[in-house]
């Protein structure tokens, strides 16, 4: 007789992958205290130690603990796929969702997204994960996230995008900027000047490619892989930047007025989309949600963004 309960895995989950009751905390909302009942109870009746207790460093996994943790994502898995195929049969929409979003865009988009399909389907348990790209290829290969809104970046052949909006380059500087006064600008007009890069893992990758379409080099000043301090530092003058999501406010984090113009010429244009594993759209959840923010596009509410809708 099974003597835990798929709760106590999930907490067990959320404490595997953070390293720490606090974060998993956060991360679920659930309280630190039920946690660390539920990971006692669990090693209780597995009789193991799940965890090394270091109080300056948290908590990290015993060799025991890392198989049980692989064994203990494959049970909900599965517990999931019985929830898809009860709503398959009843026609309805619930169980849990797992969401991945690219971290350049996710406070953009992601919130206004996740609010309206959870008011429209409030079976769904829904999580969410801001990761770079090499990361949500990685989560939706081993099912830790359903699907995932990003860019068409570099896509392995084993993912199913959709997309969504097509974005092309846009430059980002400070109304100092030499270039400030200007409508529209070219990647030969950018290269002369210094750039703030925004480095992240392939998105760093395109950036850079654009100018190689054009035969030259950008002269690439500071870098950083966080989009608000991008922002602030153009901002500050340290240079420009290019971006594909639009800024919902023409001031930097920290105050200080930012232009947003065209990037002019031969340019490719980023589409925005979800990205899920073959065959995922079986599950109900999956199907809603991608339908749903197909009609977010489609409606209008996402045109803040900039961008041509594609659906």
């Amino acid at each position: 007789m099974l003597r835990y309960t798929l709760r106590q895995l999930e907490y067990f989950v959320a404490v595997g992958e953070t390293g720490s009751i606090a974060r998993a905390s956060e991360r679920i909302n659930v309280s630190s205290p039920s946690i660390s009942s539920a990971i006692s109870q669990l090693e209780a009746e597995f009789g193991l130690p799940l965890f090394v207790r270091q109080h300056a460093q948290g908590l990290s996994l015993t060799q025991a603990g890392r198989q049980m943790l692989d064994q203990a994502k494959t049970v909900l898995r599965e517990a999931g796929a019985m929830m898809d195929i009860a709503g398959d049969i009843s026609g309805s929409v619930r169980g849990p969702l797992s969401i991945g979003c690219l971290l350049t865009f996710a406070q953009l988009v992601l919130p206004t997204l996740r609010r309206g399909f959870e008011a429209e389907f409030s079976e769904v348990r829904l999580r969410q994960h801001e990761l770079n790209q090499v990361e949500l290829f990685s989560a939706l290969r081993r099912s830790e996230i359903d699907v995932a809104l990003t860019y068409d970046l570099d896509l392995p052949a084993d993912l199913q995008f959709t997309a969504l909006v097509r974005l092309p380059p846009i430059a980002l500087m400070g109304t100092a900027h030499p270039l400030a006064d200007r409508d529209v600008v070219t990647v030969e007009d950018l290269s002369a000047h210094p750039m703030v890069l925004l480095d992240l893992p392939l998105s760093a990758d395109y950036f850079l490619s654009l100018f190689d379409h054009a035969g030259g080099k950008p002269v690439i000043a500071e870098r950083t892989r966080d989009m608000a301090v991008m922002r602030s530092m153009v901002g500050n003058d340290f240079g420009y930047s290019i971006a594909n999501v639009r800024p919902l406010s023409d001031t930097s984090p920290d105050g200080n007025p930012v232009r947003v113009i065209p990037i002019g010429g031969k340019v490719r244009a980023l589409r925005m989309g979800l990205l899920t594993a073959q065959d995922a759209d079986r599950s109900n959840a999956v199907r809603a949600f991608i339908e749903y923010a197909a009609s977010l596009v489609r409606t209008g509410r996402l045109d803040r963004i900039g961008g041509e809708p594609l659906v």
